[in-house]
């Protein structure tokens, strides 16, 4: 009994991170409608992808090898699951795939995982360094009118640029441009949806 409580109390604090959304829409409607009103996606889209976001990571997460001896980034957007980072074999990878696809909302998964060892601390660090200097990068984005750039979703692994969201080609270009440019990126791959 005593290791039951243990397990449901680390999973609890290993899914704290991923409950921001949920608590969310618990605490205040008001606040996921101000987080969805920048978004393109409808809200009834928004709150979907929440949940399939959890339902994703939960299943990930119970695979063990998975969750604790490789370095996967999962993100949700529209429906489309992007999975990144590494995985130590080929089959680790599809099996990562399998384990996500299928769940009800998912229009399409998109693999970007790279076969090899898991990066240690220091290159997720640099990725995530690399993330928020594309992030603060597009917020200088002003020759486009009305552009918003929190519709833009930026993830980095291993100096890979994945960018996903609902924009104009436009603004694809733009926003492309701008990635392309910051110190540290080595290659952008998109994941955009278009408006027009």
């Amino acid at each position: 009994m005593h290791r039951r409580r243990i397990h449901a109390h680390l999973l609890l604090l290993c899914a704290l991170p991923l409950f921001g959304g949920c608590v969310a829409a618990v605490v205040g409607g008001a606040a996921v409608g101000a987080s969805a009103a920048h978004d393109r996606r409808d809200v009834g889209t928004y709150v979907d992808d929440k949940r399939l976001s959890l339902g994703v990571h939960d299943a990930f997460n119970k695979d063990k090898e998975l969750a604790l001896r490789n370095n996967v980034r999962i993100v949700v957007y529209n429906g489309v699951i992007l999975l990144a980072g590494e995985t130590r074999s080929a089959e680790l990878k599809a099996r990562a795939e399998r384990l996500v696809s299928g769940f009800e909302g998912t229009q399409r998964v998109v693999n970007e995982i790279a076969v090899q060892e898991p990066e240690g601390f220091w290159s997720r660090r640099r990725d995530n360094t690399i993330s928020l200097h594309v992030k603060t990068a597009l917020l200088d984005l002003t020759s486009l009118d009305g552009f918003d750039p929190t519709r833009v979703n930026v993830t980095t692994a291993h100096r890979v640029v994945y960018l996903m969201g609902k924009v104009t080609r436009e603004e694809d270009e733009a926003v492309t441009g701008i990635a392309r440019e910051v110190n540290g990126v080595e290659k952008v791959v998109k994941v955009f949806e278009y408006v027009d």
